[in-house]
């Protein structure tokens, strides 16, 4: 055998353990997808809910509150930002009529930024809001469960 069908048999096999990883890699986050779109029992998804709570509370959101809610979502990366934005916004309108409130209020955007953010990414939640000079002891509670 020659150096260059050697060379060119590694590459070929490298070639394609990459495109087996990225495959599965795509097709985790689109089975998730899947997963989150599927009915539940009361016949909506989860997706359908932070839609429905979005739309319902659309006009409770001033200018500045919508500029914090960006400002929150800009650590996550960008591919992942529209998802993040959607996911947080639904729990922070979900919250918002849980409580009927009149307007969104930064207590209630902090809260459901915290509810919506996974555990596991608690520490980049935890520096982001301190960047921003907000006073976790009240929410500490929401961070501790």
């Amino acid at each position: 055998m020659s150096d260059l069908s050697v060379g060119f048999s590694l590459f070929l096999v490298a070639w394609i353990v990459i495109m087996i990883g990225l495959m599965a890699t795509g097709g985790f986050f689109m089975f998730r997808k899947f997963l989150k779109r599927l009915p539940k029992e009361d016949g909506n998804s989860i997706l359908d809910w932070e839609e429905y709570y979005v739309e319902q509370t659309r006009h409770l959101w001033s200018a500045s509150q919508r500029n914090l809610l960006e400002e929150l979502v800009e650590p996550v990366p960008e591919l992942f930002r529209d998802i993040a934005r959607q996911k947080i916004a639904g729990k922070i309108g979900e919250l918002a009529l849980q409580k009927q409130k009149k307007s969104i209020t930064d207590d209630i955007l902090i809260e459901g930024y915290i509810r919506a953010t996974p555990k596991r990414d608690h520490k980049f939640l935890i520096r982001t809001l301190e960047k921003k000079d907000i006073d976790l002891t009240p929410y500490q509670p929401l961070l501790d469960q």
